[in-house]
């Protein structure tokens, strides 16, 4: 009897220690503690706060401008908005979460609150990726295809492209999770390649590789359209036909996308190409020049369609020839460096971080150094604080409407400052 209690003691006494070991194994399980990323974390933590407060300031101007300015309230600007509710959330729920695992290089909130970061990190991930090529594939439409625009993206077809997005993305990633866990190479939570193998992997060729093909192929599409628009625009300025007359002024289509294209389509050069025909007749049935000079000049202002910032543009009638085609190559040029600077950063935030996940898959003996993980995350943060200056600054609207909220923010601090110096004087 005594011997039977002393191996029930000792049984219970095994049970602990058995305890204890798995309750430390999963207490290792959440720590990504490294000598080699003891110095790193300091530069991370610093990377993740700036990261924080720039997108953070970046998104809420932009809804603020959205706010404030009825004139932008357009539908091509709900794409932007949208963008900028998911860089929100991400720069001001995911990074500072980041941030913590990076100062402590520990994961402290349990395993419920892993798997939820993760499913919210790749969902934001995925939505944003879709809204970048629903805006170009828009920017494409609304300079290419106007009324396939108007119908695609209506009021109605816009909501249900928006909900799609959220919607699609949670469809993808529910099934993964339970296939979360925290990396200790990356040292966030993320998906566990092992599970659901190679279903990850797959999803993440998708979105990634996808999304780059899709926003590459619209902008390419873009800027050939305005390339081939401003030469045939040229060709039909300096036609013999038009030789007795003074180029009439070009049809420049301002639309709510951040595109500024002095073109003309198809109708245009026709219907301009009847009027002379018509000035023709009339001039010959015994109307001056004069008269005839007149009328032209008073349909090129009907059909211009927006006020032109410059007034050169705005009647090339009284400037020379040279002076509108440099104006249509500096508008091509904005439209190459605009559709570049969006490839460049898609390129450079998302594909050193879909090398990182895919390599993450296939190394499974730890053998590219922890840094390199840590540091392709911490890249990708940067689009959700680019996104608001690819987006939105470069839109002429949505920069007047920054100046307007900046100039506003900074009216106080003026009058103390005039007022503190009046008062020294």
């Amino acid at each position: 009897m005594f011997d039977y209690s002393i191996l029930c003691f000792l049984h219970f006494l095994d049970r602990i220690v058995m305890n204890c070991t798995n309750l430390t194994t999963c207490r290792d399980n959440f720590s990504c503690y490294s000598t080699s990323v003891e110095g790193y974390r300091y530069f991370a933590v610093t990377w993740g706060c700036a990261m924080t407060i720039i997108g953070t300031v970046g998104n809420l101007m932009t809804f603020l401008a959205f706010a404030l300015q009825p004139h932008l309230r357009t539908r091509f600007n709900m794409l932007i908005l949208n963008l900028s509710l998911v860089d929100l959330l991400s720069c001001s729920i995911l990074y500072p979460v980041s941030v913590d695992a990076y100062l402590h290089l520990r994961w402290r909130s349990g395993q419920l609150w892993c798997n939820i970061f993760s499913m919210v990190f790749f969902l934001l991930n995925a939505v944003s990726i879709g809204t970048l090529c629903l805006i170009a594939g828009a920017r494409y439409l609304m300079v290419a295809k106007r009324a396939v625009f108007d119908r695609v993206f209506s009021k109605l077809g816009l909501s249900l492209l928006i909900i799609s997005q959220w919607a699609l993305g949670l469809v993808t990633h529910g099934p993964l999770w339970h296939a979360n866990r925290f990396d200790q190479k990356m040292c966030v939570c993320t998906i566990n390649h092992d599970i659901y193998h190679p279903y990850p992997i797959i999803l993440f060729t998708f979105y990634f590789l996808g999304g780059l093909i899709c926003v590459g192929t619209f902008y390419f599409l873009i800027y050939r359209h305005v390339r081939k628009s401003t030469q045939a625009l040229r060709r039909h300025r300096f036609s013999p036909r038009r030789s007795r007359k003074r180029p009439a002024s070009p049809v420049r289509d301002t639309i709510d996308s951040g595109i500024e294209s002095s073109t003309t389509n198809t109708c245009g050069c026709e219907t301009s190409s009847q009027n002379e025909i018509n000035s023709e007749r009339s001039s010959q049935s015994a109307q001056s020049s004069a008269a005839a000079e007149s009328a032209t000049e008073s349909h090129s202002e009907v059909v211009t369609t927006s006020p032109s910032p410059t007034p050169a543009l705005a009647n090339v009638s009284s400037s020379p020839p040279r002076s509108t085609a440099s104006g249509e190559d500096e508008e091509k040029t904005h439209v190459a460096v605009m559709c570049l600077a969006v490839l460049l950063g898609f390129v450079f935030c998302f594909v050193p971080f879909m090398l990182m996940m895919l390599l993450g898959a296939v190394d499974k003996c730890s053998h590219v150094p922890q840094v390199f993980y840590m540091f392709c995350l911490n890249i990708s943060w940067i689009s959700s604080c680019i996104n608001p200056v690819l987006y939105a600054v470069m839109n002429r609207q949505f920069r007047q409407a920054y100046i307007v909220l900046l100039t506003r923010a900074a009216a106080p601090f003026t009058c103390l400052w005039v007022s503190g110096r009046d008062s020294s004087t």
